[in-house]
């Protein structure tokens, strides 16, 4: 079972990527559970979701103590109780745009994998909701796991029809490919 918690701000899409990818996955012919976390003030506070994807039907139904995976919108999250449920096989894919290695000291022995989604989702008219971007990118760096491709994500995009769907489109596709390129090897001559 790959256990995800994806932690943002409200405003930042956050519960809408939770809920995108759970649809995406569950297209992808996996069994789902997402579940949404957050108070009544949600604009600029903390808000989270917890994502569980198998083979199998999810019966648990408590919190992820101890995640595969964490999609965190905001890195000044990282230093709180986020990083508590991190260990050294956890991926952290975080929306920044400092390199991996300035998340060392917070998350030390941690895989850290940062992506620029605020500029892809401004290139894009999409201002700070970055929602589409990470999960695009998201999904690419889980793409061993079992995560849904890319094809899957746009036409998750498309049914979700909330407006922008070009743009959130295209902003999936550049989060895709700006960490595709990072995964990369590096041509040696």
């Amino acid at each position: 079972m790959l256990q995800i918690i994806i932690q943002g701000r409200g405003g930042q899409g956050a519960q809408t990527a939770g809920n995108l990818l759970a649809a995406a996955w569950f297209a992808a012919g996996w069994q789902v559970q997402c579940f949404a976390s957050y108070g009544g003030a949600r604009r600029g506070t903390p808000v989270s979701s917890t994502l569980r994807v198998d083979q199998r039907p999810v019966r648990l139904r408590c919190d992820v103590e101890r995640a595969d995976a964490i999609l965190c919108f905001d890195a000044s999250l990282l230093a709180g109780p986020l990083s508590r449920t991190a260990d050294e096989r956890t991926l952290v894919f975080v929306n920044s745009s400092r390199p991996a290695a300035h998340f060392a000291d917070d998350l030390p022995g941690r895989r850290v994998l940062p992506l620029d989604a605020l500029a892809i989702a401004r290139r894009h008219g999409l201002d700070r909701i970055v929602n589409s971007a990470l999960i695009g990118g998201f999904a690419r760096a889980l793409a061993g796991a079992g995560a849904p491709g890319l094809d899957v994500l746009e036409a998750c995009l498309g049914d979700a029809g909330k407006g922008r769907t070009a743009q959130n489109i295209a902003a999936c596709r550049d989060g895709w490919r700006a960490i595709d390129a990072a995964l990369q090897p590096e041509v040696r001559e």
